[in-house]
């Protein structure tokens, strides 16, 4: 039987953090991740938009604020420490309306207490940093955004880890605890401490050791359109005033690490944990379960699930995703945003005592494990900083 001083379950850019920071704390202390794929980062890690957000859109007192500000500086040190591409290409947050001028104010107090880089800047200012952007007599500019490509950053890491004496198990997922022991698709494993980094099925991982019991995952899948040479060429990031009420940042163009750039994302609430295409991943009691919350959260909802649902499924139908993007740029034609990206799975946190979703990271452990159930976006950001407060938190535990 196999054993370990720490079991990290997940092998996405979360889990390989906590594990690197593990080791980095303790060398003596033996680090596995367990990972149910046959590669690390198969879902959100390897499927995200690949932005290092600034931290600008989160209340000064949020776990995110800190994470995203600190994350952005310390991916982007760790981009340039191993030679990784960086595009370094800001980002322009646009008003469609004068409407959207308030929370354009709000964005820059909260950048402001956030100690985050902004400008306010003109519309004339905003056509200079680029051309086709759409936008009401004013802008906001965050010169720190950036893009990466989050395939080989996650590769990297892994090299990293694996050098600093962490070992990865793959193809052997969690199956169910058992007393102090956990089954694995593979075998039985002895862990002195388990950490649950496991992303779309955290929440079900949580629940076997006691936690996770007023939360559940409710996932929503994104979707990207790339454009083409003659349609798909911008300067910078280009993204409108969310609606602070939610968790998500609307349609938007990201300029890709190469240069490229994409439409979306969508957050279509998904049926299943992973739906990615047709009935892929499907699985009949997730579908019972994800169903019955949905149907839950249409009847009652404080943050107008019906209405976000209903409006994210029109953004199937690829015309209707680029008339949006419209808003945001000129010559935005159908004809030039041909190709799907793969979908990828937001695992977003539902509190389903009050029905709403959860801003902020959520964590919950003790002596014996420790369970990372709300870690979407801006995770990929904030992994560094965020796996230091989750190794953190196990010290005080352990403690």
């Amino acid at each position: 039987m196999p054993s370990t001083d720490f079991l990290v379950v997940g092998g996405g850019i979360i889990g390989i953090s906590i594990a690197r920071e593990l080791r980095r704390r303790d060398a003596d202390q033996s680090v596995t991740v367990l990972e149910k794929e046959p590669a690390c980062g198969l879902h959100a890690s390897g499927r995200n938009s690949g932005v290092l957000h600034a931290g600008f859109y989160y209340t000064a007192d949020s776990l995110k604020a800190r994470f995203t500000r600190d994350g952005n500086r310390a991916l982007a040190e760790y981009c340039d420490a191993k030679g990784l591409p960086l595009n370094r290409c800001g980002k322009l947050v646009v008003a469609r309306t004068a409407a959207d001028h308030p929370q354009m104010d709000e964005l820059l107090r909260r950048g402001a207490a956030n100690g985050v880089t902004l400008e306010s800047v003109t519309e004339a200012e905003a056509r200079r940093i680029e051309p086709r952007v759409k936008t009401c007599e004013r802008a906001i500019w965050s010169p720190h955004t950036a893009t990466a490509d989050p395939g080989a950053v996650l590769a990297v890491m892994r090299s990293d880890a694996e050098r600093e004496g962490v070992a990865f198990a793959l193809a052997d997922g969690f199956h169910r605890r058992r007393g102090g022991e956990i089954e694995s698709a593979r075998t039985t494993w002895r862990a002195g401490y388990v950490v649950n980094a496991a992303g779309l099925h955290a929440d079900r991982i949580a629940r076997q050791y006691g936690f996770s019991e007023r939360y559940r995952i409710l996932p929503f899948k994104g979707l990207y359109l790339y454009g083409d040479h003659a349609g798909g060429q911008f300067r910078t990031n280009i993204y409108p005033v969310p609606d602070l009420r939610n968790p998500f940042l609307g349609v938007h163009f990201t300029v890709t690490v190469d240069g490229h750039a994409k439409i979306g994302p969508t957050a279509i609430p998904a049926f299943w944990r992973e739906q990615y295409a047709g009935l892929s991943g499907f699985d009949l009691r997730d579908l019972a379960e994800i169903v019955a919350l949905q149907c839950g959260l249409f009847v009652s909802a404080g943050f107008e699930f019906r209405r976000l649902a209903f409006e994210e499924l029109r953004k199937y139908r690829r015309r209707h995703l680029v008339a949006l993007a419209g808003e945001l740029a000129s010559d935005v034609r159908p004809e030039h945003w041909r190709q799907w990206g793969r979908a990828g799975i937001r695992a977003q946190l539902l509190d389903i005592r009050t029905r709403k979703l959860e801003m902020d990271f959520v964590i919950e452990g003790d002596a014996r494990s420790m369970h990372v159930l709300n870690a979407v976006s801006p995770g990929w950001t904030c992994s560094l900083p965020f796996a230091s407060h989750v190794v953190d938190a196990i010290d005080r535990q352990q403690a």
